[in-house]
């Protein structure tokens, strides 16, 4: 059973970094009621599970970066529906960038501010573009990441847009239209980190 509270009092929920999320949605007219899990959870489909919804009504948010001129990167934020996985081309395009690649767990930290995990559709304190996959609209509401491992709430997809500033484009899809090798974000040689799972 989920512990349901509506403003973080228990360790996990009174963390910087879900008070930063409450706060970031106060300030937009907005009220969340964060939720901690029981038990870890380290997949989409455990986190469904855990809060007794579809899995495609979990969002997974997953950062990547676009390289910039010094070695600087642009973060771009991913609300991935928990049944679907990125397209790189899709996603590139949708984005405006020729060249993508998924965030390593310290640059999504350095980037947004949280830890993997935990990383919330909003709440980052800089301006970040954020992607938003059209199937999560489908559903009258979806659970996303508070900030914290364990921590989650429930939010319509239409205020979850808003308070996320988000772009809603056709950038996923179910993960068997894509093969391994399609999931490699493009044009980037080295090895790239996990994106950031929220939810």
């Amino acid at each position: 059973m989920l512990e349901s509270v509506g403003f973080p009092h228990k360790p996990a929920l009174s963390s910087p970094e879900v008070r930063r999320v409450v706060e970031a949605a106060s300030r937009k007219g907005v009220r969340l009621d964060i939720r901690l899990m029981p038990r870890p959870t380290h997949d989409a489909q455990a986190t469904a599970a855990a809060v007794h919804a579809e899995l495609g009504q979990v969002v997974k948010t997953v950062v990547v970066v676009a390289p910039r001129p010094g070695g600087r990167l642009m973060p771009i934020v991913c609300l991935v529906s928990g049944k679907n996985e990125l397209d790189p081309g899709s996603l590139a395009a949708a984005a405006g960038e020729v060249s993508i690649r998924h965030a390593t767990a310290a640059e999504a930290l350095d980037l947004t501010g949280f830890l993997v995990g935990g990383v919330p559709p909003f709440g980052y304190g800089r301006d970040v573009k954020v992607l938003m996959d059209q199937d999560l609209c489908r559903y009258q509401s979806v659970w996303a990441a508070a900030g914290a491992e364990g921590a989650v709430f429930r939010i319509s997809p239409r205020t979850l847009r808003m308070l996320a500033n988000a772009i809603v484009a056709p950038f996923a899809g179910p993960s068997w239209m894509y093969s391994p090798a399609a999931r490699v974000m493009p044009a980037i040689g080295a090895a790239a980190g996990s994106g950031a799972q929220g939810g």
